[in-house]
């Protein structure tokens, strides 16, 4: 099954050839901050992935990822969209940005212990 996704303005779409990874939940403090709440994530090997609207795509360093991790945004709308780090031959992207149907599930929640007070 291959997948489809975008930002919240149109800016910025990707597309997975392939079945995305089931979803991931990350509850680690950085990751709250970048989505607002939990990040929920799909994954795919990088190869599988092509991201189109490249003028609008903004890469940042994750300041406190223990893997050297950077994150992509949409310049242009703000939506909050990938997760790569050096060495990994996967890229994560937000699952509420791809396009239904997706077919995934939720399969695991990570980093529990950082939970936000407010949900937990």
């Amino acid at each position: 099954m291959a997948a489809t996704g975008r930002c919240l303005c149109g800016a910025v779409r990707f597309e997975v050839r392939g079945t995305p990874r089931d979803v991931v939940v990350c509850h680690c403090g950085e990751c709250r901050r970048w989505a607002g709440h939990v990040w929920a994530a799909s994954a795919a090997p990088r190869e599988d992935v092509d991201i189109h609207g490249d003028g609008a795509l903004r890469w940042i360093d994750s300041p406190e990822s223990e893997t050297h991790a950077r994150r992509g945004f949409c310049a242009e709308c703000g939506s909050s969209l990938f997760w790569e780090a050096p060495g990994r031959d996967t890229i994560s992207f937000a699952a509420g940005a791809l396009d239904a149907p997706t077919g995934l599930k939720t399969v695991r929640d990570i980093y529990t212990e950082f939970r936000g007070d407010y949900y937990g």
